[in-house]
């Protein structure tokens, strides 16, 4: 398999191009009249495929020019076995994941992105790909002794980092959390801890606990289940696609389906990204629960 990275910065402007081969004999189909396919078989026919990516570590970034991370282990795996063999990879700012996606200036989201019924009426997600709770990244010693966001809440003189678009951010407003500030992508939350102009950044539990291994002047808290109004909220992040693209998602799922029902391959594919069993979604778990909300 080829994979492609295009790097874009905050304003989506591309600067740069790498190719990558990972096997020999993979090639794209270009130069096919692909007029009038939808975007499976487009993508079958010229054997490439374009994901957008957040840079969030470990679920997707991009390394020595290299995309890795768990969703793009599973991605290789599904868009193989569906005869895509080439992945562009383009580095954006999160909020610009689905307006991009939307604008077809890709063709799915690897980021884990968590399914919210806001976004489920903007985008179609995929089944659910990973469970995952939350932390709070915090000076060395947790000098204010925070172990979540209602601590956040109750101390008051917290100033408190959130990555924008991300659930987090909307788990600080429905807490009346006011002492916010925004920042782009997880490495600046974690920055602007580390420079004094926060109190604590949060995010998942996964991604910071990976980012911020061996740093000496931050940690992380446990993790936790965030809790709004007394509802468990439940973040399961999976793969998103445009709403029209039903022949796409449809067959990604089918595949996807024979990794998260076999936790032996589940782990083999994220499992070196840091992610456990306890990450794969129960299998009675659906998109549909959690795009009506019912599930908190």
């Amino acid at each position: 398999m080829t994979k492609r990275t295009t790097r874009i910065g905050i304003a989506t402007v591309a600067v740069g191009t790498l190719t990558l081969g990972l096997l020999a004999g993979c090639s794209s189909g270009g130069g096919s009249d692909t007029e009038g396919m939808n975007t499976l078989e487009k993508a079958q026919e010229e054997g490439k495929i374009t994901l957008a990516i957040a840079s969030e570590q470990p679920y997707s970034w991009v390394e020595d020019g290299e995309p890795t991370g768990a969703t793009i282990a599973m991605h290789e795996q599904i868009f193989k076995n569906l005869g895509i063999d080439e992945i562009e990879v383009e580095e954006v700012d999160w909020n610009s994941l689905i307006p991009g996606l939307n604008a077809g200036r890709w063709d799915a989201v690897s980021a884990g992105m968590s399914i919210l019924p806001e976004r489920c009426a903007e985008a179609a997600f995929s089944d659910p790909e990973i469970m995952y709770t939350t932390t709070l990244v915090v000076p060395k010693g947790n000098p204010k002794n925070l172990s979540d966001l209602d601590s956040v809440a109750a101390a008051g003189d917290v100033t408190l980092a959130v990555q924008s678009g991300a659930i987090e951010e909307g788990y600080a407003t429905d807490l009346g959390i006011a002492n916010t500030v925004p920042v782009d992508s997880a490495q600046a939350g974690i920055e602007i801890v580390q420079s004094g102009r926060a109190d604590a950044f949060t995010l998942t539990a996964v991604s910071l606990n990976w980012m911020t291994e061996g740093m000496d002047d931050v940690e992380t808290t446990e993790a936790f289940v965030q809790e709004i109004d007394g509802v468990e909220q439940i973040g399961a992040g999976a793969t998103v696609f445009r709403q029209d693209d039903t022949e796409l998602l449809e067959a990604y799922n089918e595949e996807l389906a024979k990794i998260t029902g076999d936790e032996t391959k589940y782990l083999d594919l994220v499992e070196p990204f840091g992610f456990t069993a306890e990450n794969l979604p129960p299998a009675d778990l659906t998109t549909e629960q959690l795009c009506s909300g019912e599930l908190g």
